[in-house]
């Protein structure tokens, strides 16, 4: 929901909030008729909704707004409704930031000449308003109305025209895209922004102050997110010449509650805390909440010194309280996040883990099956050269195919290593089998290192292709090692089908040696044992019933098995 708002209607849904306190308080406060100042809301709910509207409709939208504004001032006049100054005489706080989200809006959406009509409507509703809700009391206070409406329509105006502009030739502002990313922390700052502008509206000057120094201590804590000791040193200095200004003008009554601070100040401090806390290093974090908490203290005595000793007790305690909630909410989102840094570090080393194991098997199953049958050939080609020179024309030829085919393999794994696979194609897809069937048949009539092989098919129609490769590679892994350590067999059997819920993978030979004894410790069976696990299946390898070196696999084609 709030995402859906965005950073305007955070903004508006804060002075929404506050209106809809100050207007309830009002109802029931016993001056004037018991629930008369309820007739305020149909005016502020109206336009915010027009505000929300203007997001897609901006110009029909602020006509609507305009209208709505004065017909709420007409309902004012007529039952005799006391309406509130906040931003704006006479008019409430989500009424001014709808009207200068609908001029936004316009002037940011609209041709000029109609958002120069569009924005003048609104602001003629709002002198309406201004003038026609309740008398102003002095000439003084009709120009600090212009003034200060005159400042924020500028304001609007001026931002609107600078998001007309394309992307490329906007002016970009660190602050804003914080503000624009942090919009639920922006939206509890404005409601106490809200609500301090409401408390100090009758204070006169003071008011500006507390203003001038809410605004600082509001960047401040949204520059806490990326750097909290820079900025609890600004807010430190903001809070400083805040309570300095309070003491020297007196006005200590509206903010006796909160230790002589404005509400956004406290709630800055606690929120610069808990980034202090959660991401500054600890002795960074000390000092600076020190030099917080020390000018919290004498912020609180310099404006709280007519206050007797049971009453700063009780302030001292509940800044005691709220330093302790804040230090403590830092903490645990400090252990939080640890504890995601260690669990995405920890993800990461697996992936990687599983990528080298995965790298490994390929390159092993793969290229060392042609660099294998490269070797066997020239061996051969060594042995009987001598006796027959027509063996060395033929070998050179297969090893030519097979060093061709290990070029081949080492390309896509390499490819595979610097994440140059086509798009949407999965770890080592490229390399996977399409026709399981075709692949072991092509694999046979290659020779197999010089030892004949039969081979016996019955597969299903929809094979996993997982189950398919890693077949494909079991096969010619085992037949690799016929080749390698089997070098009295003359005949190797390959057997793969269906039995059941699973395929059955079944190659033997008829050597007296080992197939699977690889001397320097090879990586064979290994592999094979991984790729089976990884699928959930069996494997079977030692010497055979009937002499010879046998390896038997059995892997799950049900895919909920192979997860």
């Amino acid at each position: 929901m709030l995402q859906w708002l965005g950073l305007p209607g955070v903004v508006l849904f804060a002075a929404l909030l506050c209106d809809l306190v100050i207007v309830a308080d009002a109802s029931l406060d016993g001056f004037g008729p018991r629930g008369v100042d309820l007739l305020l809301l149909p005016g502020i709910l109206s336009l915010s909704a027009c505000a929300l509207w203007g997001r897609s409709q901006p110009v029909v939208a602020a006509w609507v707004g305009a209208a709505a504004l004065v017909g709420s001032t007409v309902l004012i006049r007529l039952t005799g409704t006391l309406p509130y100054t906040a931003l704006l005489p006479n008019i409430s706080f989500a009424e001014t930031v709808a009207g200068l989200e609908l001029v936004f809006f316009c002037v940011r959406a609209a041709k000029a000449g109609i958002a120069f009509a569009t924005t003048s409507a609104m602001v003629v509703a709002c002198l309406l308003a201004t003038a026609g809700r309740d008398s102003i009391s002095s000439r003084s206070e009709l120009v600090q109305a212009l003034v200060s409406g005159f400042v924020l329509l500028t304001a609007t105006v001026v931002v609107a025209v600078q998001l007309r502009k394309p992307a490329a030739q906007r002016v970009r502002s660190e602050l804003m895209t914080l503000l624009r990313r942090q919009w639920p922390l922006v939206g509890v700052l404005a409601a106490a922004v809200f609500m301090d502008i409401f408390i100090s509206a009758s204070t006169g000057v003071f008011a500006l102050v507390v203003l001038a120094t809410n605004a600082g201590a509001v960047v401040a804590t949204v520059q806490a997110i990326k750097q909290p000791v820079r900025s609890a040193l600004w807010l430190a200095g903001v809070m400083f010449v805040c309570a300095l200004g309070l003491a020297s003008m007196g006005e200590r009554i509206a903010y006796v509650s909160f230790g002589g601070f404005p509400l956004t100040q406290v709630l800055a401090g606690m929120i610069v805390v808990v980034f202090l806390v959660r991401t500054a290093v600890p002795r960074q974090a000390t000092w600076s909440i020190g030099l917080l908490s020390l000018v919290v203290a004498c912020g609180a005595v310099a404006n709280t010194i007519d206050r007797d000793q049971d009453s700063l007790r009780a302030l001292f305690v509940s800044a005691l309280l709220l330093l302790g909630i804040s230090v403590a909410t830092g903490l645990y989102f400090r252990a939080r996040d640890s504890e995601r840094t260690q669990a995405v570090e920890t993800a990461v080393n697996e992936a990687q883990t599983a990528e080298r194991m995965a790298l490994a098997r390929e390159l092993h199953d793969v290229v060392a099956h042609h660099v294998t049958g490269i070797v066997v050939q020239a061996q051969a080609a060594k042995m009987l050269g001598e006796k027959d020179p027509r063996v060395v024309v033929d070998a050179l030829g297969q090893i030519e195919h097979a060093g061709t085919e290990a070029l081949v393999a080492m390309r896509r794994l390499v490819r595979s290593m610097r994440g140059d696979a086509p798009s949407g194609s999965s770890e080592f897809s490229e390399q996977a089998t399409t026709d399981l069937g075709a692949d072991l048949r092509k694999l046979v009539e290659a020779g197999n290192h010089g030892v004949p092989t039969e081979i016996e098919l019955d597969l299903p129609a929809d094979l996993p292709q997982e189950v398919a490769r890693s077949a494909l590679r079991i096969v010619q892994e085992s037949l690799t090692n016929v080749g390698k350590h089997a070098s009295d067999a003359t005949l190797a059997t390959v057997a793969v089908r269906a039995s059941g819920e699973e395929l059955h993978v079944r190659v033997s030979d008829n050597g007296t040696k080992g197939a699977a004894v690889l001397p320097g410790g090879g990586y064979g069976l290994i592999g094979m044992r991984e790729r089976v696990d990884l699928l959930h299946g069996r494997l079977a390898a030692g010497p055979g019933p009937d002499g010879g070196w046998l390896v038997e696999v059995w892997l799950p084609l049900d895919g909920d098995e192979t997860q």
